[in-house]
């Protein structure tokens, strides 16, 4: 069964690549998985996962972006699970490619920043983005689990690209932490995680998500709703439980007649009626209906006379 993230992440794959945004998404993907190899004399740009949409959709973006000719490997994983993976492998103008997308420079190397013509083009932050999201992002099921969207890189000033990328043009605010082996941009809230889904392009994951939140939000209300009178029921079945005993410690120690007329109605009145609320009691009382504070005085008065009898109560 596909989880809700790959499901995100299969509708992303899916989007037409346009030819002026390819190299945003594909700097993202070979700045975090690309890994550069020797064969035979020969550095080969090699990007690996085990997602066959994900690797076709690689390959369209070089062949988009510059024109190439890579090549389309599958083997098979010899662990438990023994899935396919797909290797998309480059062999020509891979310098020019690096340095082309600002991930080689000739003085300082490898660079791990996203490029300022990226970070300061809404468009081109999308694309990006879309790109980091399917090569190291996840998201949780808004149906089952507590909201969060986070996307994994290796370098910390990557990490604090990737955040102010999230919260300059989009007001996603997007927080960093550390992990073990790396660094995560994340998300809590679940408007700002829609917000994303709809920044990226995964609108019908986007449309699925607020459905979701939507019912998942209305359940839990009803259940506190639920939760609240279910307190309520019970509190005013404890308060009616101490008002009939203390009507019976009464009417054992000197009987309800010898009670002021007002007193007695109310006292027999609510031993008919265990089950109903204070204010009901002040609405259908024999000489009512009166105020809830003039019942409330009313069974105050009944207490300290109980309270006269009670063993713990005498001198």
């Amino acid at each position: 069964m596909a989880s809700y993230a790959s499901d995100v992440k299969k509708e992303l794959t899916s989007l037409e690549v346009h030819a002026e945004h390819a190299k945003a998404e594909l700097a993202a993907f070979l700045r975090m998985n690309g890994v550069l190899n020797l064969h035979d004399h020969q550095v080969s740009l090699d990007i690996i996962t085990e997602n066959p949409a994900i690797a076709r959709r690689i390959f369209s973006l070089l062949k988009i972006a510059y024109h190439a000719e890579p090549l389309l490997i599958v083997s098979r994983k010899m662990k438990l699970k023994k899935n396919n993976q797909y290797l998309v492998r480059l062999r020509q103008n891979v310098h020019q490619i690096l340095v082309d997308l600002e991930i080689w420079d000739a003085t300082v190397g490898f660079n791990t920043r996203i490029p300022q013509k990226i970070m300061t083009s809404r468009q081109r932050a999308m694309s990006y983005l879309r790109g980091a999201f399917l090569a190291g992002g996840s998201v949780n099921n808004p149906a089952t689990s507590r909201y969060h969207l986070e996307i994994y890189s290796t370098y910390e000033d990557h990490n604090q690209d990737l955040a102010t990328l999230m919260n300059q043009y989009f007001y996603l605010n997007a927080k960093t932490t550390q992990r073990r082996r790396g660094y995560i941009a994340y998300l809590k809230e679940a408007e700002k995680i829609g917000d994303f889904l709809h920044v990226v392009g995964a609108l019908n994951a986007m449309l699925a998500f607020e459905d979701l939140r939507i019912m998942r939000d209305m359940r839990n209300s009803v259940n506190r709703l639920v939760n609240c009178d279910t307190a309520n029921l019970r509190k005013t079945a404890t308060a009616a439980a101490k008002q009939v005993e203390d009507i019976q410690l009464i009417a054992r120690e000197q009987g309800l007649d010898e009670l002021p007329e007002k007193l007695a109605q109310l006292a027999r009145f609510r031993v008919a009626h265990p089950e109903l609320s204070l204010k009901e009691v002040a609405d259908e009382v024999p000489d009512g209906p009166i105020s809830k504070s003039g019942i409330n005085h009313r069974f105050q008065k009944l207490k300290e006379l109980a309270d006269m009898y009670r063993p713990n109560q005498k001198d």
